[in-house]
């Protein structure tokens, strides 16, 4: 496994922007899925974005289409979420998971997490 912390949350107006951070240590991070999911209060965790080891493939829930775009540095043990066009509704805390099974990850599942980082998005 690897071990994971996010960075990057913070509090931002609608229609503005913000970069969060997931830095990897431990294990061959280029060999590890990475996703974001988050989690708002009341409401179940759900599956934001996520980047394939090999190809770099990713993937996005419909909802952040065309807003936010995942990315990965493997140099840098980094991934990154770019969340553009903030809407209130995607006030949540935003976690980093990693898994050596792109399926897994996509299934909600995964061997690390980091801590989370909270996203406030006001109107």
């Amino acid at each position: 496994q690897v071990q994971l912390v996010e960075s990057g949350g913070g509090l931002v107006r609608a229609g503005g922007s913000l970069r969060l951070s997931c830095a990897a240590s431990g294990r061959t991070f280029s060999r590890y899925a990475v996703a974001w999911f988050r989690q708002a209060p009341g409401k179940e965790r759900e599956f934001v974005a996520a980047i394939s080891w090999r190809s770099g493939t990713t993937y996005a829930a419909d909802f952040v289409k065309g807003r936010f775009t995942i990315s990965r540095d493997n140099a840098k043990n980094m991934a990154s979420l770019q969340m553009n066009s903030l809407k209130p509704e995607d006030t949540a805390v935003y976690y980093c998971a990693a898994d050596s099974d792109l399926t897994t990850l996509l299934r909600g599942g995964g061997g690390s997490w980091g801590q989370g980082t909270q996203v406030i998005v006001s109107s």
